[in-house]
């Protein structure tokens, strides 16, 4: 017998289609007219050991719909796969084994194309690309040098080269040396000394995101925030259009809310606060405050911080005269100035103690509040009193300015923080009258978040909140103390990590006869990249914060040019920077002599559907947004935006977990009888102990919204899926899946589950079902009994009769227009429909079971290929055009309905679909069979139901 045989089918199409170049990118020939193009990209994978599990194909099987469907829709499509293969777990290999990071990495790389070949994705594998790639990263340097040369004009909000910086004079009349160290202030890519995650163990710098309570993500490591010499990139400048342009893209308006809030604008302004040490607010400050005030009104407000003052950003300048203290972070330059002797210690204790906290756990709403007085207060200027300065992690370098004005009677953290050292709290925004805390909050004793109307303002009471805000930071703006100012919560990108797995910068350093360096930079020549990796004896960091490159010898650190020498630089890029532009490079892949054609780039870009992740929400895609819009401003790529339409697949979780409860006997008990007691023991209403157990998939069965056991299906269980992780050791790897059910399966089902945007549980049993239908659409045309692979003797050279045609139809509109909305788990349930009535027909013509392959295919692409081969075809499917679907032949032209007489069937009838119920009536009387049943008997009432039956009441 000739059984439907995935693992005998699939190996030999994939590869026929490595073989055929099935699915090669059409190439500069081909992209002209007006052919629609379709650029559809994954998220490409990190290639980990571990291999795919089979949460990964499920965007990558999306994806692969789409592409074949548009190529059988006659669009130009290009679709790529590649790695992003630099990172920190490959280098942690090397740690441990001693073993390169590129070997480990290609074998991962290797491992990773096999399984992705073995589900039949539609890639281009003419266009693979790794980050790691010397061909690759080669480019990826060459960018960063686009950012070092560009600086940011404000006027025309827009990047430009370097060489087009205006020079003050005044700069230019201190000599060349002054000019450079003037450009390299305003260039995108610069260096500054930054507070850092560094963990010593892994010898690195972290991101934010790369640090949970205090620790490493990766081996959970301590981490400690020091200041250290980092290259940045100012993306802060891009804010604004950052922001603007995500109002034209098709993506989800989650993630561009996640966007919004991680750029984080807001308006208000910068306020300066004069600095008094050891002025108290029951000493006169007013002599050298007025003269300070006083200076103040003449010089202006100075764009940089001074010494003799502290500046704050607030949304609500409103409130100034609310504010009773101030706070500055641990990290703020200005605590040297501000702590006195006599507090100096317990402030450097708290200090090193905030130095381990992430931000995250520093900004912990739920956290207690703590800090330390500095000894130090500052002078209010909205009313001249003085408030006391303190230090607290709830507060962080990086927003703002790393100081607050604290107004505890109108935000939460300075109300709980003012209880928590018994601070004065003075409400100056009157709640409404009948707010249920109005009393309390008059009396200082609860928090008032909103607007309102001023109180304890001075000349401002009775105002509204925006009039406050406007009329005193004007007066403030006239005495040179205040401004208005937009803030961002985006923090320049720390671009730097002290690895030795990534993308060498692309930067010398210029050092003297001595080998000092002279402050003097400048990008390595074009002809000269990629810079490559040195050869380095061990991969081990030495525990200091400094780059293990920085180990390499002579030869490669140290270079001439022109009569000068040159130290390279020796942190290397972070993971982020492949990511970040490698869609531009599948386009164009093999260009050695520019990033990308014009023509080209023109022709493809922007992405049409960009599919992955939700976690990418925010970093990966702000990044590459930020990088694409410095090329578009230097010319080198056409468009504003790289990623036009964005969808992120939901999460698929592990198998479900099954547990019950059993009592002392071992007899099951309900879920629905269980409780906790006081000692917290799980117990039965009666009282009975009772403990959890694991239960088996085949002992459960579904009923209503849970699950109950099928010997007895009045004890409920309760079922959970979990995110596949190694160590809950609910990880599913697709080469089983794949062995046991085929790939078309696999595919079939991660489409089936639900919504592609939806989280799902993997349930194998539902592979078993969508198998199933394969084999069901595999014995619609072949006949399984015979000895060799031939077609059913079913498969006939006839029309479809009207039925069969209205099946068809319906199925072509169905599965068209939900693969276009990528509603992929609906078009399979119109498939399965169309093989369920065709099933049930003694003959089913050859052109409808070829249209259905060609609807098909996308979906389960190897067991379409092997039926259309069988249907006498020697041209892959794939090169099919899509079938359009007739409106004629969507509905019945005619139907069948009962005739009643009397109440009791006698006969069937065809009528139109909207025929009226005189037509009804008139059909029924007239068929012979119903003639008969009346005989000489007289009609006495005729009822019609348009659509349904017929009964007519004799006697």
């Amino acid at each position: 017998m000739v059984r439907y045989n995935p693992n005998e089918i699939e190996p030999r199409w994939q590869s026929y289609w490595d073989e055929h170049n099935t699915f090669a990118t059409p190439g500069p020939a081909d992209l002209g007219g007006d052919v629609a193009k379709r650029y559809v990209l994954d998220m490409f994978p990190y290639p980990s050991g571990d291999g795919l599990h089979v949460g990964h194909p499920e965007g990558y099987t999306a994806t692969d719909i789409v592409s074949r469907f548009a190529r059988a829709r006659g669009e130009r499509v290009l679709h790529p796969m590649g790695f992003d293969a630099f990172g920190l777990p490959a280098e942690e290999h090397a740690i441990r084994t001693g073993e390169h990071p590129r070997v480990q990495t290609q074998r991962n790389i290797d491992n990773f194309t096999r399984q992705l070949k073995m589900l039949g994705f539609s890639y281009d594998w003419d266009r693979v690309l790794a980050t790691t790639d010397e061909n690759y990263f080669r480019w990826t340097q060459w960018i960063f040098l686009v950012l070092y040369d560009t600086w940011f004009d404000t006027e025309t909000q827009k990047g430009r080269a370097i060489a087009e910086l205006p020079i003050p004079p005044e700069v230019s009349a201190e000599g060349d040396h002054a000019v450079e160290l003037y450009r390299d202030s305003r260039r995108l890519a610069y260096q500054d000394d930054a507070l850092v995650n560094w963990c010593a163990n892994l010898g690195t710098v972290l991101a934010n995101e790369e640090v949970v309570d205090g620790k490493s993500e990766v081996g959970g490591h301590p981490v400690k925030r020091i200041p250290l010499r980092q290259w940045m990139l100012r993306i802060t400048d891009y804010a604004e259009r950052l922001i603007e342009g995500l109002d034209e893209l098709d993506w989800p308006a989650g993630i561009k809310k996640l966007q919004y809030d991680w750029i984080g604008r807001s308006t208000g302004a910068e306020v300066d606060f004069y600095l008094q040490s050891g002025a108290s607010s029951g000493e006169d400050a007013t002599g050298p405050f007025t003269a300070w005030k006083r200076a103040r009104a003449t010089s202006g407000f100075s764009g940089e911080s001074q010494d003799d003052s502290l500046r704050v950003y607030t949304t609500r300048p409103d409130t100034l005269f609310g504010a009773t203290y101030m706070v500055v972070s641990p990290e703020h330059p200005l605590i040297d100035r501000l702590v006195t002797p006599e507090q100096k210690a317990e402030v450097d204790t708290y200090c090193e103690k905030a130095s381990f906290k992430s931000d995250r756990e520093r900004t912990d709403g739920d956290r207690a509040k703590t800090g330390v007085f500095t000894g130090s207060f500052a002078i209010n200027p909205a009313d001249g009193r003085a408030i006391p300065v303190w230090v607290a992690d709830y507060v962080l370098a990086g927003y703002g300015t790393g100081a607050i004005m604290a107004v505890p009677a109108h935000d939460v953290r300075d109300f709980e923080f003012a209880v928590a050292f018994d601070l004065p709290v003075i409400p100056v925004v009157n709640p409404p009258a009948d707010h249920e805390q109005r009393d309390d909050i008059l009396a200082g004793k609860a928090c008032f978040a909103a607007e309102g109307e001023a109180i304890n303002s001075g000349e401002f009471d009775g105002k509204t909140t925006a009039e406050v805000k406007s009329a005193l930071t004007s007066r403030l703006a006239e005495e040179g103390l205040a401004r208005e100012a937009v803030n961002f919560k985006l923090r320049d990108w720390l671009f730097s990590r002290q690895r030795f797995w990534g993308e060498p910068f692309p930067i010398l350093h210029e050092i003297d006869a001595d080998g000092n360096p002279t402050g003097i930079k400048r990008g390595v020549p074009d002809e000269q990249l990629p810079v490559t990796l040195p050869e380095l004896e061990d991969f081990k960091p030495h525990g200091r914060p400094e780059p293990p490159l920085a180990k390499a010898d002579d030869d490669w650190l140290i270079v001439e040019l022109d009569g000068k020498r040159y130290r390279r630089e020796t942190n290397t890029m972070p993971q982020w920077a492949g990511s970040c532009w490698y869609y531009l490079r599948y386009i164009d892949p093999k260009n050695t002599q520019q990033l990308i054609d014009p023509e080209l780039e023109k022709a493809w870009m922007p992405v049409d559907l960009y599919v992955g992740g939700a976690e990418h929400a925010v970093l990966h895609l702000l990044y590459s947004r930020f990088w694409h819009k410095v090329l578009y401003d230097r010319g080198h790529v056409s468009c504003p935006e790289p990623f036009r339409k964005l969808v992120n697949q939901g999460m698929i979780l592990g198998e479900v977990e099954f547990t019950g409860y059993v009592d002392e006997a071992g007899k099951p008990v309900s879920t629905k009888n269980v409780r906790r007691d006081a000692e917290g023991n799980r117990v039965t209403k009666d009282g009975r102990v009772v403990e959890t157990v694991k239960i088996a998939e085949e002992d459960v069965e579904k009923k209503g919204e849970g699950f109950v056991l099928k010997s007895d299906p009045s004890i409920k269980i309760d079922s959970r899926a979990f995110k596949m992780s190694k160590t809950r050791g609910n990880v599913v790897n697709p080469d089983g899946v794949v062995r046991d059910y085929g790939a078309d399966s696999l595919r079939l089902y991660e489409m089936f589950m639900g919504p592609l945007e939806a989280t799902k549980p993997w349930v194998m049993t539902g592979v078993g079902g969508v198998r199933g239908f394969l084999d069901r659409v595999w014995r619609l045309m072949v006949d399984e009994k015979a000895d060799d692979l031939r077609l059913s003797d079913a498969i006939v050279d006839e029309p479809c009769d009207e039925e069969q045609l209205r099946v068809l139809h319906q199925t072509i509109r169905k599965v068209t227009e939900d693969t276009e909305a990528m509603s992929f788990n609906t078009a399979i349930a119109k498939m399965m429909e169309f093989s369920n009535h065709f099933t049930r027909c003694d003959k089913r013509p050859r052109d409808a079971m070829e249209t259905f392959l060609v609807l098909l295919h996308p979906y389960a692409p190897h067991i379409a290929e092997e039926l259309w081969r069988l249907l006498g075809h020697q041209e892959s499917i794939s090169k099919q055009a899509w079938p359009q679907w007739d409106e004629a032949a969507l509905t019945e032209s005619s139907i069948e309905i009962p005739v009643q007489i009397n109440g009791k069937l006698k006969a069937k009838i065809n009528v139109s679909p909207d025929a009226t119920k005189d037509q009804m009536i008139e059909a029924a009387t007239g068929d012979e069979q119903v003639q008969k049943a009346i005989g000489d008997k007289q009609i006495v009432k005729q009822i019609a139901v348009p659509g349904r039956m017929v009964n007519l009441v004799v006697k």
